[in-house]
Protein backbone atom coordinates (compact mmCIF):
# COMPACT_ATOMS: atom_id res chain seq x y z
CA UNK A 1 0.00 0.00 0.00
CA UNK A 2 1.21 3.49 -0.99
CA UNK A 3 2.40 5.59 1.93
CA UNK A 4 -0.50 8.44 0.51
CA UNK A 5 -2.87 5.44 0.62
CA UNK A 6 -1.81 4.95 4.25
CA UNK A 7 -1.63 7.98 5.28
CA UNK A 8 -5.88 9.06 4.34
CA UNK A 9 -7.03 5.91 5.82
CA UNK A 10 -5.41 6.90 8.85
CA UNK A 11 -6.70 10.10 8.79
CA UNK A 12 -10.77 8.84 8.48
CA UNK A 13 -10.15 7.11 11.27
CA UNK A 14 -7.93 9.37 13.68
CA UNK A 15 -10.51 12.28 12.39
CA UNK A 16 -13.50 9.84 13.30
CA UNK A 17 -12.07 9.67 17.33
CA UNK A 18 -11.73 13.48 17.67
CA UNK A 19 -15.27 13.94 16.55
CA UNK A 20 -17.60 13.17 19.48
CA UNK A 21 -14.46 13.31 21.73
CA UNK A 22 -14.51 17.17 20.73
CA UNK A 23 -17.39 17.77 21.42
CA UNK A 24 -17.07 16.04 24.95
CA UNK A 25 -13.94 18.31 25.63
CA UNK A 26 -14.45 21.36 23.78
CA UNK A 27 -18.33 21.84 23.44
CA UNK A 28 -19.67 20.50 26.67
CA UNK A 29 -17.70 22.66 29.07
CA UNK A 30 -18.97 25.52 27.06
CA UNK A 31 -22.77 24.66 27.70
CA UNK A 32 -22.30 23.77 31.23
CA UNK A 33 -20.30 26.42 32.06
CA UNK A 34 -23.51 28.40 30.33
CA UNK A 35 -25.72 26.51 32.68
CA UNK A 36 -24.40 27.56 36.07
CA UNK A 37 -22.15 24.78 36.63
CA UNK A 38 -19.28 25.38 39.37
CA UNK A 39 -15.78 24.85 38.28
CA UNK A 40 -15.17 21.41 40.44
CA UNK A 41 -18.01 19.86 38.74
CA UNK A 42 -17.30 20.97 35.17
CA UNK A 43 -13.94 19.32 35.94
CA UNK A 44 -14.94 16.46 36.84
CA UNK A 45 -17.16 15.85 34.17
CA UNK A 46 -13.59 14.80 32.18
CA UNK A 47 -13.95 11.18 34.29
CA UNK A 48 -16.63 9.98 31.65
CA UNK A 49 -13.64 9.74 29.52
CA UNK A 50 -12.69 6.92 31.90
CA UNK A 51 -12.74 4.59 29.19
CA UNK A 52 -9.87 5.70 27.72
CA UNK A 53 -7.55 4.97 30.53
CA UNK A 54 -9.21 1.85 30.95
CA UNK A 55 -8.98 0.35 27.75
CA UNK A 56 -5.67 -1.28 28.36
CA UNK A 57 -7.66 -4.06 29.48
CA UNK A 58 -9.57 -5.57 27.02
CA UNK A 59 -6.41 -4.57 24.07
CA UNK A 60 -4.62 -8.53 24.80
CA UNK A 61 -8.36 -9.77 23.89
CA UNK A 62 -8.36 -7.75 20.77
CA UNK A 63 -5.29 -8.54 19.85
CA UNK A 64 -5.61 -12.47 20.30
CA UNK A 65 -8.67 -12.31 18.88
CA UNK A 66 -10.35 -10.77 15.25
CA UNK A 67 -12.21 -11.54 12.34
CA UNK A 68 -10.49 -13.69 9.22
CA UNK A 69 -13.70 -12.35 7.43
CA UNK A 70 -13.56 -8.78 8.12
CA UNK A 71 -9.59 -8.02 8.96
CA UNK A 72 -8.05 -8.96 11.94
CA UNK A 73 -8.47 -4.66 12.90
CA UNK A 74 -11.29 -3.82 10.36
CA UNK A 75 -14.03 -6.21 12.05
CA UNK A 76 -13.33 -4.34 15.05
CA UNK A 77 -13.19 -0.73 13.68
CA UNK A 78 -16.50 -0.88 11.05
CA UNK A 79 -19.06 -1.61 13.80
CA UNK A 80 -18.23 0.40 16.86
CA UNK A 81 -17.36 3.47 14.95
CA UNK A 82 -21.07 2.64 13.18
CA UNK A 83 -22.32 2.30 16.42
CA UNK A 84 -21.01 5.08 17.78
CA UNK A 85 -23.12 7.20 15.05
CA UNK A 86 -25.98 5.32 15.49
CA UNK A 87 -25.69 6.90 19.48
CA UNK A 88 -25.21 10.26 18.61
CA UNK A 89 -28.13 10.51 15.97
CA UNK A 90 -30.61 8.95 18.59
CA UNK A 91 -29.37 12.47 20.94
CA UNK A 92 -31.06 14.47 18.14
CA UNK A 93 -34.72 12.19 18.60
CA UNK A 94 -35.96 14.47 21.56
CA UNK A 95 -37.68 17.38 20.25
CA UNK A 96 -36.50 19.73 22.92
CA UNK A 97 -33.14 19.71 25.09
CA UNK A 98 -31.45 16.57 25.83
CA UNK A 99 -31.98 15.68 29.22
CA UNK A 100 -28.43 15.97 31.04
CA UNK A 101 -28.20 12.41 32.93
CA UNK A 102 -29.13 10.95 29.01
CA UNK A 103 -26.48 13.14 27.98
CA UNK A 104 -23.97 12.24 30.24
CA UNK A 105 -24.80 8.47 29.85
CA UNK A 106 -24.52 8.47 26.20
CA UNK A 107 -21.18 10.62 26.17
CA UNK A 108 -19.92 8.08 28.50
CA UNK A 109 -20.99 5.37 25.87
CA UNK A 110 -19.77 7.14 22.91
CA UNK A 111 -16.57 7.40 24.77
CA UNK A 112 -16.54 3.16 25.23
CA UNK A 113 -17.16 2.77 21.52
CA UNK A 114 -14.37 4.84 20.37
CA UNK A 115 -11.82 4.21 23.18
CA UNK A 116 -12.37 0.51 21.85
CA UNK A 117 -12.28 0.99 18.26
CA UNK A 118 -8.79 2.79 18.81
CA UNK A 119 -7.24 0.10 20.15
CA UNK A 120 -7.98 -1.47 16.77
CA UNK A 121 -7.01 1.32 14.91
CA UNK A 122 -3.71 2.37 16.89
CA UNK A 123 -2.77 -1.69 16.08
CA UNK A 124 -3.49 -1.16 12.13
CA UNK A 125 -1.55 1.73 12.33
CA UNK A 126 1.33 0.59 13.63
CA UNK A 127 1.11 -2.73 11.37
CA UNK A 128 0.84 -0.13 8.29
CA UNK A 129 3.51 2.09 8.92
CA UNK A 130 7.15 1.68 8.58
CA UNK A 131 9.65 2.96 11.19
CA UNK A 132 10.80 6.05 8.07
CA UNK A 133 7.18 6.53 7.92
CA UNK A 134 6.00 7.04 11.71
CA UNK A 135 6.50 10.60 12.00
CA UNK A 136 4.57 11.60 9.28
CA UNK A 137 2.27 9.16 10.30
CA UNK A 138 1.63 10.33 13.65
CA UNK A 139 1.80 13.96 12.63
CA UNK A 140 -0.96 12.96 10.31
CA UNK A 141 -2.59 11.21 13.01
CA UNK A 142 -2.68 14.05 15.27
CA UNK A 143 -4.04 16.68 12.71
CA UNK A 144 -6.41 14.31 11.89
CA UNK A 145 -7.76 14.08 15.35
CA UNK A 146 -7.27 17.94 16.06
CA UNK A 147 -9.53 18.37 12.81
CA UNK A 148 -12.05 16.13 14.35
CA UNK A 149 -12.18 17.87 17.58
CA UNK A 150 -12.34 21.30 15.92
CA UNK A 151 -15.37 20.08 13.90
CA UNK A 152 -17.00 18.40 16.90
CA UNK A 153 -16.00 21.08 19.50
CA UNK A 154 -15.59 24.78 17.72
CA UNK A 155 -17.75 24.28 14.85
CA UNK A 156 -20.66 22.19 16.49
CA UNK A 157 -20.47 24.63 19.18
CA UNK A 158 -21.38 27.47 16.48
CA UNK A 159 -23.93 25.31 14.82
CA UNK A 160 -25.21 24.67 18.38
CA UNK A 161 -25.53 28.55 19.02
CA UNK A 162 -27.60 28.89 15.70
CA UNK A 163 -29.69 26.08 15.33
CA UNK A 164 -29.99 23.71 19.31
CA UNK A 165 -29.40 20.53 19.51
CA UNK A 166 -31.48 18.59 17.14
CA UNK A 167 -29.13 19.78 14.25
CA UNK A 168 -25.91 19.56 16.24
CA UNK A 169 -26.15 15.86 16.86
CA UNK A 170 -27.63 15.27 13.65
CA UNK A 171 -24.79 16.61 11.96
CA UNK A 172 -21.94 14.74 14.69
CA UNK A 173 -23.60 11.25 13.47
CA UNK A 174 -23.61 12.43 9.72
CA UNK A 175 -20.42 13.17 9.59
CA UNK A 176 -19.07 10.21 11.62
CA UNK A 177 -20.86 7.99 9.12
CA UNK A 178 -19.26 9.70 5.97
CA UNK A 179 -15.67 9.01 7.67
CA UNK A 180 -16.64 6.05 7.83
CA UNK A 181 -16.49 5.05 4.40
CA UNK A 182 -12.68 4.59 3.63
CA UNK A 183 -12.18 2.03 6.58
CA UNK A 184 -15.29 0.24 4.70
CA UNK A 185 -13.64 0.16 1.41
CA UNK A 186 -10.40 -1.04 2.87
CA UNK A 187 -9.13 -4.73 2.14
CA UNK A 188 -7.29 -5.96 5.49
CA UNK A 189 -4.28 -8.01 4.75
CA UNK A 190 -4.35 -10.62 6.91
CA UNK A 191 -1.61 -11.01 10.04
CA UNK A 192 -1.48 -13.88 12.34
CA UNK A 193 -2.26 -13.11 15.63
CA UNK A 194 0.60 -13.47 18.90
CA UNK A 195 1.42 -16.20 20.92
CA UNK A 196 -1.39 -16.36 24.10
CA UNK A 197 1.39 -16.72 26.83
CA UNK A 198 3.05 -13.56 25.22
CA UNK A 199 -0.06 -11.22 25.93
CA UNK A 200 0.71 -10.46 29.52
CA UNK A 201 1.14 -7.12 30.71
CA UNK A 202 3.38 -8.31 32.74
CA UNK A 203 6.54 -7.35 29.57
CA UNK A 204 5.76 -3.38 30.37
CA UNK A 205 6.86 -3.72 34.11
CA UNK A 206 9.56 -6.26 33.62
CA UNK A 207 11.82 -5.20 30.57
CA UNK A 208 14.96 -2.66 31.53
CA UNK A 209 14.18 0.48 30.98
CA UNK A 210 10.46 0.26 31.72
CA UNK A 211 9.95 2.41 34.74
CA UNK A 212 11.58 5.53 33.55
CA UNK A 213 9.67 5.68 30.27
CA UNK A 214 6.01 4.91 31.92
CA UNK A 215 7.23 7.68 34.24
CA UNK A 216 7.71 9.68 31.03
CA UNK A 217 4.52 8.96 29.92
CA UNK A 218 2.75 9.85 32.76
CA UNK A 219 4.67 13.05 33.26
CA UNK A 220 4.83 15.00 29.61
CA UNK A 221 1.55 16.09 29.18
CA UNK A 222 0.05 16.20 32.35
CA UNK A 223 0.60 19.67 32.90
CA UNK A 224 -1.07 20.35 29.89
CA UNK A 225 -4.04 19.00 30.58
CA UNK A 226 -4.08 20.75 34.07
CA UNK A 227 -3.72 23.59 31.99
CA UNK A 228 -6.61 23.07 29.20
CA UNK A 229 -8.98 21.41 31.81
CA UNK A 230 -9.99 25.00 32.28
CA UNK A 231 -9.13 26.54 29.05
CA UNK A 232 -12.50 26.49 27.80
CA UNK A 233 -14.62 27.80 31.08
CA UNK A 234 -11.69 30.35 31.38
CA UNK A 235 -12.33 32.03 27.76
CA UNK A 236 -16.07 31.88 29.09
CA UNK A 237 -15.18 33.88 31.92
CA UNK A 238 -13.64 36.13 29.69
CA UNK A 239 -17.02 37.45 28.06
CA UNK A 240 -16.59 35.67 24.90
CA UNK A 241 -20.17 34.84 22.99
CA UNK A 242 -20.49 30.94 22.10
CA UNK A 243 -20.15 31.78 18.28
CA UNK A 244 -16.44 33.75 19.60
CA UNK A 245 -15.50 30.77 21.33
CA UNK A 246 -16.04 28.78 18.62
CA UNK A 247 -13.88 31.06 16.28
CA UNK A 248 -10.93 30.76 18.37
CA UNK A 249 -11.31 27.14 19.30
CA UNK A 250 -12.53 26.17 15.95
CA UNK A 251 -10.19 28.77 13.34
CA UNK A 252 -6.78 29.76 15.28
CA UNK A 253 -7.41 26.45 17.25
CA UNK A 254 -7.68 24.37 14.04
CA UNK A 255 -5.11 26.30 11.79
CA UNK A 256 -2.63 26.11 14.57
CA UNK A 257 -2.96 22.74 16.11
CA UNK A 258 -2.81 21.43 12.21
CA UNK A 259 0.34 23.12 11.43
CA UNK A 260 1.48 22.21 15.15
CA UNK A 261 1.61 18.47 14.15
CA UNK A 262 2.19 18.32 10.82
CA UNK A 263 5.59 20.43 11.66
CA UNK A 264 6.13 18.04 14.53
CA UNK A 265 5.63 14.36 12.63
CA UNK A 266 7.80 16.34 9.84
CA UNK A 267 10.89 17.09 12.35
CA UNK A 268 11.11 14.44 14.59
CA UNK A 269 13.06 12.35 12.13
CA UNK A 270 15.50 14.62 11.53
CA UNK A 271 15.76 15.81 15.25
CA UNK A 272 15.57 12.64 17.05
CA UNK A 273 13.06 11.21 19.58
CA UNK A 274 14.74 12.59 22.48
CA UNK A 275 16.24 15.42 21.13
CA UNK A 276 12.70 16.71 19.73
CA UNK A 277 10.34 15.62 22.95
CA UNK A 278 12.79 17.98 24.68
CA UNK A 279 12.41 20.89 22.49
CA UNK A 280 8.47 20.57 21.84
CA UNK A 281 8.22 20.08 25.44
CA UNK A 282 9.97 23.43 26.26
CA UNK A 283 7.83 25.27 24.17
CA UNK A 284 4.87 23.73 25.46
CA UNK A 285 5.76 24.70 28.63
CA UNK A 286 6.67 28.29 27.59
CA UNK A 287 2.92 28.17 25.77
CA UNK A 288 0.81 27.27 28.75
CA UNK A 289 2.72 30.15 30.51
CA UNK A 290 1.68 32.51 27.67
CA UNK A 291 -1.94 32.07 29.63
CA UNK A 292 -0.63 32.58 33.35
CA UNK A 293 0.34 36.24 31.61
CA UNK A 294 -3.36 36.55 29.95
CA UNK A 295 -5.37 35.63 32.90
CA UNK A 296 -2.89 37.97 34.97
CA UNK A 297 -4.08 41.09 33.37
CA UNK A 298 -7.14 42.84 32.15
CA UNK A 299 -9.02 40.99 29.54
CA UNK A 300 -7.53 40.76 25.78
CA UNK A 301 -8.94 39.29 23.20
CA UNK A 302 -6.21 39.54 20.59
CA UNK A 303 -3.63 38.39 23.24
CA UNK A 304 -5.85 35.36 24.34
CA UNK A 305 -5.98 34.36 20.61
CA UNK A 306 -2.00 34.47 20.17
CA UNK A 307 -2.01 32.50 23.50
CA UNK A 308 -4.08 30.02 22.18
CA UNK A 309 -2.66 29.96 18.57
CA UNK A 310 0.86 29.07 20.02
CA UNK A 311 -0.34 26.69 22.88
CA UNK A 312 -2.06 24.83 19.95
CA UNK A 313 1.25 24.59 17.84
CA UNK A 314 2.99 23.29 20.59
CA UNK A 315 1.16 20.62 21.71
CA UNK A 316 0.61 19.26 18.16
CA UNK A 317 4.34 19.40 18.09
CA UNK A 318 5.01 17.61 21.77
CA UNK A 319 1.71 15.01 21.19
CA UNK A 320 3.05 13.94 17.49
CA UNK A 321 6.62 13.63 18.59
CA UNK A 322 5.43 11.38 21.74
CA UNK A 323 2.86 9.17 19.98
CA UNK A 324 6.30 8.31 17.32
CA UNK A 325 8.42 7.12 20.36
CA UNK A 326 5.58 5.35 21.44
CA UNK A 327 5.24 3.27 18.19
CA UNK A 328 8.77 2.49 18.34
CA UNK A 329 8.15 0.50 21.57
CA UNK A 330 5.58 -1.74 20.22
CA UNK A 331 6.54 -5.49 19.64
CA UNK A 332 5.10 -5.68 16.24
CA UNK A 333 2.88 -8.79 16.65
CA UNK A 334 1.57 -7.40 20.09
CA UNK A 335 1.31 -3.67 18.01
CA UNK A 336 -2.74 -2.86 19.94
CA UNK A 337 -1.66 -3.97 23.16
CA UNK A 338 1.72 -2.31 23.67
CA UNK A 339 0.64 0.89 22.18
CA UNK A 340 -2.49 1.23 23.76
CA UNK A 341 -0.72 0.18 27.60
CA UNK A 342 1.75 3.37 26.89
CA UNK A 343 -1.78 5.48 25.41
CA UNK A 344 -3.92 4.89 28.23
CA UNK A 345 -1.26 5.57 30.86
CA UNK A 346 -0.86 9.05 28.84
CA UNK A 347 -4.95 9.43 28.98
CA UNK A 348 -5.19 7.93 32.75
CA UNK A 349 -2.23 10.88 33.79
CA UNK A 350 -4.07 13.38 31.53
CA UNK A 351 -7.43 12.33 32.47
CA UNK A 352 -6.85 12.67 36.53
CA UNK A 353 -4.93 16.06 35.74
CA UNK A 354 -8.18 17.28 33.69
CA UNK A 355 -10.83 16.14 36.91
CA UNK A 356 -8.33 18.19 39.45
CA UNK A 357 -8.03 21.23 37.29
CA UNK A 358 -11.09 22.60 38.55
CA UNK A 359 -10.19 22.63 41.90
CA UNK A 360 -6.82 24.14 41.16
CA UNK A 361 -8.57 26.83 39.19
CA UNK A 362 -10.70 27.87 41.51
CA UNK A 363 -7.91 27.41 44.58
CA UNK A 364 -5.42 29.22 42.99
CA UNK A 365 -7.38 31.38 40.68
CA UNK A 366 -6.79 31.01 36.94
CA UNK A 367 -3.13 33.26 36.81
CA UNK A 368 -2.26 30.90 39.36
CA UNK A 369 -3.56 27.81 37.89
CA UNK A 370 -1.69 28.08 34.61
CA UNK A 371 1.47 29.29 36.19
CA UNK A 372 1.49 25.48 38.27
CA UNK A 373 0.00 23.74 35.03
CA UNK A 374 3.46 25.75 33.17
CA UNK A 375 5.63 24.27 36.04
CA UNK A 376 4.42 20.49 35.70
CA UNK A 377 4.86 21.05 31.71
CA UNK A 378 8.89 21.55 32.91
CA UNK A 379 8.39 18.75 35.24
CA UNK A 380 7.51 16.25 32.56
CA UNK A 381 10.05 17.67 29.86
CA UNK A 382 13.12 16.68 32.45
CA UNK A 383 11.82 12.96 32.80
CA UNK A 384 12.85 12.76 28.58
CA UNK A 385 16.49 12.32 28.71
CA UNK A 386 16.21 9.36 31.99
CA UNK A 387 13.93 7.63 29.73
CA UNK A 388 16.31 7.41 26.60
CA UNK A 389 19.01 5.95 29.07
CA UNK A 390 19.69 3.17 29.30
CA UNK A 391 18.00 2.15 25.67
CA UNK A 392 18.21 -1.93 26.22
CA UNK A 393 15.37 -3.71 26.18
CA UNK A 394 13.70 -1.90 23.57
CA UNK A 395 12.12 -3.56 20.01
CA UNK A 396 14.95 -3.54 17.93
CA UNK A 397 13.59 -1.12 15.37
CA UNK A 398 14.47 1.78 18.04
CA UNK A 399 17.89 1.93 17.78
CA UNK A 400 17.31 2.68 14.02
CA UNK A 401 15.51 5.31 14.41
CA UNK A 402 15.66 7.36 17.68
CA UNK A 403 19.02 8.82 18.11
Amino acid sequence: MKTATKLGLLSSLYLSQGLPFGFFTQALPVLLRHQGLSLPAIGLSHLLALPWALKFLWAPLMDRHGSARWGRRRGYILPLQCLSAGLLLSLALPADAVDTRWLMAAILGVNLLAATQDVATDGLAVQLLTPSERGWGNGIQVAAYRVGMILGGGVMLAVFDRTGWRVTFLALGATLLAATVPIALHREQPSPPPERQSLGLAWWWTHPGATTWLALLVAYKAGEALATGMLRTFIVDQGLSLTDIAWMLGGVGFAAGLAGALVGGSLVTRMGRRRALVVFGGIQAAAVLLYALVASGPASRPLLALACAVEHVASGMATATLFTAMMDRCRPDHAATDYTVQASLVVLATGAAAALSGFSAQALGYAGHFLLSALLCVAGTLCVAPAFSPRRGLPPEVSEVSP
